[in-house]
């Protein structure tokens, strides 16, 4: 007699597939998580922006050739002398940049100058997702999300981005992370972070003396007063004795820019248009915010000098100069937002990170990034056709003569050995001359040659071929 065999019940469905959802669910919530989306975001945006500068040829200023002949130096383990300064100048001798070394080996895996518009994309990126991150800490997923959301999008680093690549780049990121952990109380990396800013720039030597009294004040320990005295002697060691020894003029290019007297004698010069719309602007970016935080004051020393100079082209909010800025005003505002006990409410914090985002956004319309709303107008290609046929006229091993909008293509290109002294915008039958000189900024002052020659070049190398941009370029922002 046969026994029917009764199947077996069905085993429960294991919870494992379940449980892996809610594992990623989870991880995908978590603080560094939702700040490395925001931060990848923010590298996306400026990439595309900086590309769409790139393929226009819409470029700002010499400094993006100088800055990759330096980088094109450093990756063949040479001093970084930039021919577009001067014949033999050395680039160690107009600013006090060292940690641009690190340039060399990406430069030589990727030989662009695009490479260091990436570059400065992700160090910039860096900067929100530490700045996000910390947000999100103190205040709240979404709060946190609003705060670094509007950082990536703020006046300072748009404009950064706009101008192209400058030293400043590496500051940010290194002040983000030494002003988090500041606040964090974690007193050995903050130093660490903060002393690594003398090595991007000399000024900065004074923004880490302000940092280390801020240190010392709050931990009540040597530390930051060590700190401060490392700022304060590298900005004297740089300003008076570096910069002067390699500069051709055997001074500190920019010291004549600080005109304490003129100030003293005028003192409602300090309250100048563009001096007073960029301070506004400081404080209405973060809602007003940042003014309920010490951390504020760190913005004294680059304004000072800023502030101090006869160049109006420092006073405003165009170019990299507020870059700098942008990550002591926000921690500031964290910091307001998570100490004041005014401010201790979960849907006052929600209410005012959210108008934080949207001055953000709306101060967009105002700078680089309202340039995408009109992407064929801004960045136009109607010249970049003739542009590359212009570069490939370039013969093997000469110095070239150009302006600005064709001399970054230039410098990587394998057969140019070097840039003229001179560049040269031509009008019509005139050019015009920049004298090779201490500053580099593009607003100096040309010389105008009304001749229908070319204008003569100090270089060494003949002959000299001069490219005609086929765009009218000008040394001035446009």
């Amino acid at each position: 007699m046969t026994t029917e065999q009764k199947p077996k019940p069905l085993a429960a469905p294991a919870p494992a597939r379940s449980s892996r959802l809610a594992h990623t669910r989870q991880l995908a919530t978590t603080p560094m998580s939702l700040a490395t989306i925001v931060g990848v975001l923010a590298f996306l945006v400026y990439s595309v922006f900086s590309w769409l500068q790139w393929k226009s040829f819409t470029i700002r200023s010499w400094d993006l050739g100088i800055f990759t002949q330096l980088a094109k130096d450093y990756a063949n383990f040479q001093a970084p002398i930039v021919s577009i300064k001067g014949h033999g100048y050395n680039l160690l001798g107009d600013h006090f940049h060292p940690l641009l070394v690190l340039l060399g080996p990406f430069y030589r895996l990727f030989p662009s100058a695009y490479t260091l518009l990436v570059i400065q994309n992700l160090l910039l990126a860096v900067s929100v997702v530490v700045i996000c991150h910390f947000a999100i800490k103190r205040l709240g997923s979404i709060t946190g999300a609003c705060v670094g959301a509007a950082y990536a999008l703020s006046w300072g680093l748009q404009s950064a981005i706009d101008s192209q690549f400058h030293e400043v780049a590496f500051a940010v990121p290194l002040l983000a992370l030494s002003l988090v952990a500041l606040l964090d109380e974690k007193w050995r990396s903050a130093w660490i972070w903060a002393a690594l800013l003398v090595f991007v720039k000399e000024d900065l030597g004074l923004t880490v003396f302000m940092i280390g009294l801020l240190m010392a004040w709050r931990a009540r320990t040597a530390a930051g007063l060590w700190l401060a005295s490392w700022g304060v002697l590298w900005f004297i060691l740089a300003t008076k004795v570096i910069l002067p020894a390699m500069n051709p003029g055997d001074q500190w290019a920019y010291e004549s820019q600080l005109n304490i007297s003129a100030l003293m004698s005028n003192p409602g010069a300090l309250f100048q248009a563009d001096k007073v719309t960029t301070m506004i602007l400081l404080v209405l970016v973060t809602a007003g915010l940042c003014l309920f935080s010490p951390l504020t004051l760190l913005v004294l020393p680059t304004l000072a000098w800023r502030f101090l100079s006869d160049l109006p082209v420092y006073w405003g909010q165009e170019w990299q100069y507020s870059a700098v800025l942008m990550p002591i005003v926000f921690c500031a505002t964290i910091d307001a937002l998570n100490r004041r006990k005014v401010l201790n409410s979960e849907r006052l914090r929600l209410l005012l990170g959210t108008s934080i985002l949207l001055i953000s956004l709306l101060l967009t319309s105002q700078y680089a990034f309202g340039k995408l709303n009109d992407i064929d107008k801004n960045f136009a290609l109607t010249t970049v056709e003739s542009s590359r046929n212009a570069l490939s006229t370039v013969p093997e091993g000469v110095t070239v003569e150009t302006d600005i909008s064709l001399m970054s293509y230039l410098v990587t290109a394998p057969r140019c050995t070097g840039l003229a002294i001179a560049i040269t915008l031509r009008q019509s039958t005139c050019s015009w001359t920049f004298p090779a000189g201490p500053t580099r900024h593009p607003m100096s002052s040309p010389r105008r040659l009304c001749s229908a020659s070319p204008a003569p070049s100090t270089s060494r190398s003949s002959p000299t071929p001069v490219i005609r941009s086929p765009r009218s370029s000008s040394p001035r922002s446009r």
